[in-house]
């Protein structure tokens, strides 16, 4: 997790183009971890995986990345990512799909809005709003693919050790 918060820190610095930056193609996966150790292990495992890959990302950010981008970034990482797991506990009994899905959905809007405004608004950099959306509609797309993955490792849980 922290590994994938650093990365992406790292890499939000550089622009693929006025749209997305190269951090926006590696931080979605963060959520697909989330999930998965929400769906493994709990909402309360899941948990302790967002304050933990919060506390590490945002040290290990603070060395690699620029410190309002750490600062955002792990604003918006621990809100958006707490999000996540209750959305994603609230819907678990649902079709297999809905949980991962629609918490993935729900927690990038916010992850997405908070991250962009606290780390760009009032710099140079004023696309920030169209990046932001640049990112959402590529978390948005990562939401839809990941279910792949997903669906891929949870049927290798044993029954009995999912979370019901």
């Amino acid at each position: 997790m922290a590994f994938i918060i650093v990365v992406s820190n790292i890499l939000v610095e550089s622009r693929v183009n006025d749209w997305l930056t190269w951090g926006t193609l590696t931080f979605p996966f963060a959520f697909l971890v989330t999930d998965l150790m929400n769906r493994y292990f709990g909402a309360h495992k899941a948990r302790l995986l967002v304050y933990a890959g919060f506390v590490v990302g945002v040290i290990a950010s603070l060395y690699f990345a620029d410190m309002r981008i750490a600062m955002a970034s792990g604003t918006a990482f621990l809100i958006a990512q707490l999000l996540d797991v209750s959305v994603f506990d609230a819907l678990r009994s649902k079709t297999w799909w809905i949980a991962p899905f629609a918490s993935s959905v729900l927690s990038t809007v916010v992850d997405t809005f908070l991250f962009y405004g606290l780390a760009f608004y009032g710099t140079e950099l004023t696309i920030w709003p169209q990046l932001a959306v640049g990112d959402l509609g590529v978390k948005w797309l990562v939401a839809v693919a990941a279910l792949i993955p997903y669906a891929v490792l949870t049927t290798l849980v044993p029954r009995g050790v999912e979370k019901a």
